[in-house]
């Protein structure tokens, strides 16, 4: 029996879509190997040249978690959450026959939750949509994007499930200024994870262990993530 290993973060670029709200991301070139020769590093057999990146972005740009700060001026910044809340026992739900803007609720859930084989119990919980594959790199992909109802963030939080994570820049509808999903999860005191991609590999595999540990960023109200699952084949 062998080990996969699945990347389910979005490369992080130049201008990448963002939520609505929310700037994209500059990430350019400051020093490369061309106009670093000039530094005449190293030694004249053996010069030395190297490049170095320019990054300039908010904290919930690309695949990213939300810190209990995000929404709740009282919560815990992200550096303050403990590190096993990013990381653990996880499922995904293939929801891709929700359409875009549409809603995953309680009932739905259930249905998914039946259609894995996993029960969920405290799992960290991923939402397969297809969003990503249907309309990144578009920009569409910023307001396409199906909601997660107040009844489907009680759903998982009634069976111990902190996190859980969807495609697309939000877990709320962008055809709304509400923010139900997010207000809900500042009462419960939940979190989850925004913009994975590759969800589909991980649709009929069962349990799968997750990792999305956030920079440790001092007062963040969240980070970005190099989000990955590990899969017993």
């Amino acid at each position: 029996m062998g080990q996969r290993i699945i990347d389910l973060s979005v490369t992080i670029e130049d201008n990448m879509p963002a939520h609505k709200l929310f700037q994209s991301p500059i990430y350019l070139t400051a020093l490369n190997h061309e106009s670093t020769k000039s530094f005449n590093l190293g030694v004249p057999e053996d010069p030395m040249t190297f490049q170095t990146n320019y990054m300039g972005m908010l904290d919930h740009v690309g695949t990213h978690v939300d810190g209990f700060r995000h929404v709740n001026p009282s919560g815990a910044t992200i550096d303050e959450m403990p590190l096993d809340l990013f990381m653990g026992k996880a499922v995904c739900f293939d929801l891709r026959h929700i359409p875009d803007l549409g809603d995953i609720d309680a009932a739905e859930m259930d249905k998914a939750e039946a259609a894995s084989g996993v029960k969920v119990d405290g799992h960290i919980v991923l939402l397969c949509t297809g969003l990503h594959n249907r309309h990144y790199p578009d920009r569409k992909v910023c307001w396409t994007n199906p909601g997660l109802t107040v009844d489907a963030t009680h759903w998982l939080n009634d069976r111990g499930s902190k996190m859980h994570g969807v495609e697309g820049p939000s877990t709320d509808k962008p055809t709304d200024n509400i923010f139900a999903q997010h207000r809900a999860c500042r009462d419960l005191g939940v979190s989850h994870f925004e913009w994975l991609v590759n969800l589909e590999e991980l649709v009929g595999v069962g349990e799968f262990q997750f990792f999305g540990a956030p920079l440790k960023f001092k007062g963040g109200s969240g980070s970005p993530v190099r989000a990955f699952a590990i899969v017993e084949d």
